[in-house]
């Protein structure tokens, strides 16, 4: 530029001085250092841009490798927290069916187990139902066998009570003070014999039918029973004191006692019962029905069992009439009355 410049002035000096040559070579000199600046100029903008379009090339190369390896990282750690994500869900579905499954085998366990103490609940309820009306050796062949075998006893003692004169005071009652009566007298003579391993039979209406020596020969005595008539006929008199005190109906009970040889078992399929017969239940019963309100009246065979017991007394009574079905000088039996002491 300092050459091109310089040219220039001489250029103007040489036409000062009136030498058209020289001027006009130093002006061709000037337009020749321009064009070689121009050309320098041109070279150095290209220079320029190319390095300017270079470096813009290098730039976006960059920047695009940087976005891709940005995007891909990116990528990778979406991939990596999809991956955690369905790892957790799958965690966290397991669990859930893990906890429901609990839940619903807690539940069944439960519901099992409440429905094995329902079963447990209702068995041991039958059962009770069944011994109470079965004595439990004959319940438990009954249910082994599905039926159980009547037996022949050869030494049964049978103790019948009845009530005197149920039927008028029965009258003077209620329905339900009827029922409420003869349930506290039955109840109190269950215990009775319950304690005293007498094995109760049934009630017919105001009778009251329990006998010793059976299932299990062993499980009482003919004193046994008596002392159990006498308990009975305790009860009874102390029960008529309190209601003639205050001026309720009240009941007054015989008792009679035979001891002989019986059949047992079970009848019928509906409502079965234990039940016994023979002809020593029909001399028991009728050793009640002749006997005394407030007395126990037993057989002949039964005293001797018992005449040895310490703490009884016993007053004969004579012979029974005999019954209507026998035969003119056929045997009568004699029927002694022993009272309480």
């Amino acid at each position: 530029m300092v050459k091109r410049d310089a040219s220039r002035i001489l250029s103007e000096a040489y036409k000062a001085l009136n030498e058209p040559g020289k001027a006009l070579e130093w002006t061709e000199l000037a337009h020749q250092w321009e064009d070689s600046v121009e050309y320098k100029q041109q070279a150095d903008d290209a220079i320029r841009v190319e390095l300017t379009r270079e470096m813009t090339t290098r730039i976006l190369r960059d920047s695009l490798a940087h976005a891709q390896e940005t995007y891909a990282a990116e990528l990778a750690g979406q991939q990596r927290l999809s991956t955690e994500q369905n790892r957790r869900n799958i965690l966290l579905i397991t669990a859930a069916a893990i906890l429901v499954l609990s839940f619903l085998l807690w539940r069944r366990l439960l519901f099992t187990r409440q429905a094995k103490r329902a079963i447990e609940k209702e068995h041991a309820r039958s059962e009770e139902l069944l011994l109470n009306i079965l004595p439990s050796e004959v319940a438990e062949e009954l249910k082994a066998k599905g039926h159980a075998e009547a037996k022949h006893f050869e030494q049964v003692t049978i103790l019948f009570t009845d009530f005197k004169g149920f039927t008028e005071a029965s009258e003077r009652m209620s329905p339900q003070e009827l029922v409420e009566e003869l349930n506290s007298c039955f109840k109190a003579f269950d215990h009775i014999v319950t304690r005293r391993g007498i094995e109760k039979i049934k009630t017919i209406g105001d009778a009251y039918m329990c006998a010793g020596g059976l299932p299990v020969p062993s499980s009482s005595t003919p004193a046994g029973v008596v002392h159990a008539a006498l308990e009975m006929q305790a009860f009874m008199i102390a029960r008529k004191k309190e209601r003639d005190a205050a001026g309720m109906p009240l009941f007054e009970m015989r008792v009679g006692i035979h001891t002989g040889p019986v059949v047992a078992g079970i009848v019928g399929v509906k409502k079965f019962a234990y039940d016994i017969w023979g002809d020593t239940v029909n001399t028991a019963s009728r050793m009640e029905s002749s006997g005394e309100v407030g007395q126990v009246n037993i057989s002949e065979s039964t005293y001797a069992l018992v005449k040895d017991e310490p703490g009884f007394t016993f007053t004969a009574r004579g012979a029974l009439p005999p019954r209507p079905e026998a035969k003119a000088g056929g045997k009568v039996e004699i029927v002694l009355r022993w009272p309480t002491p």
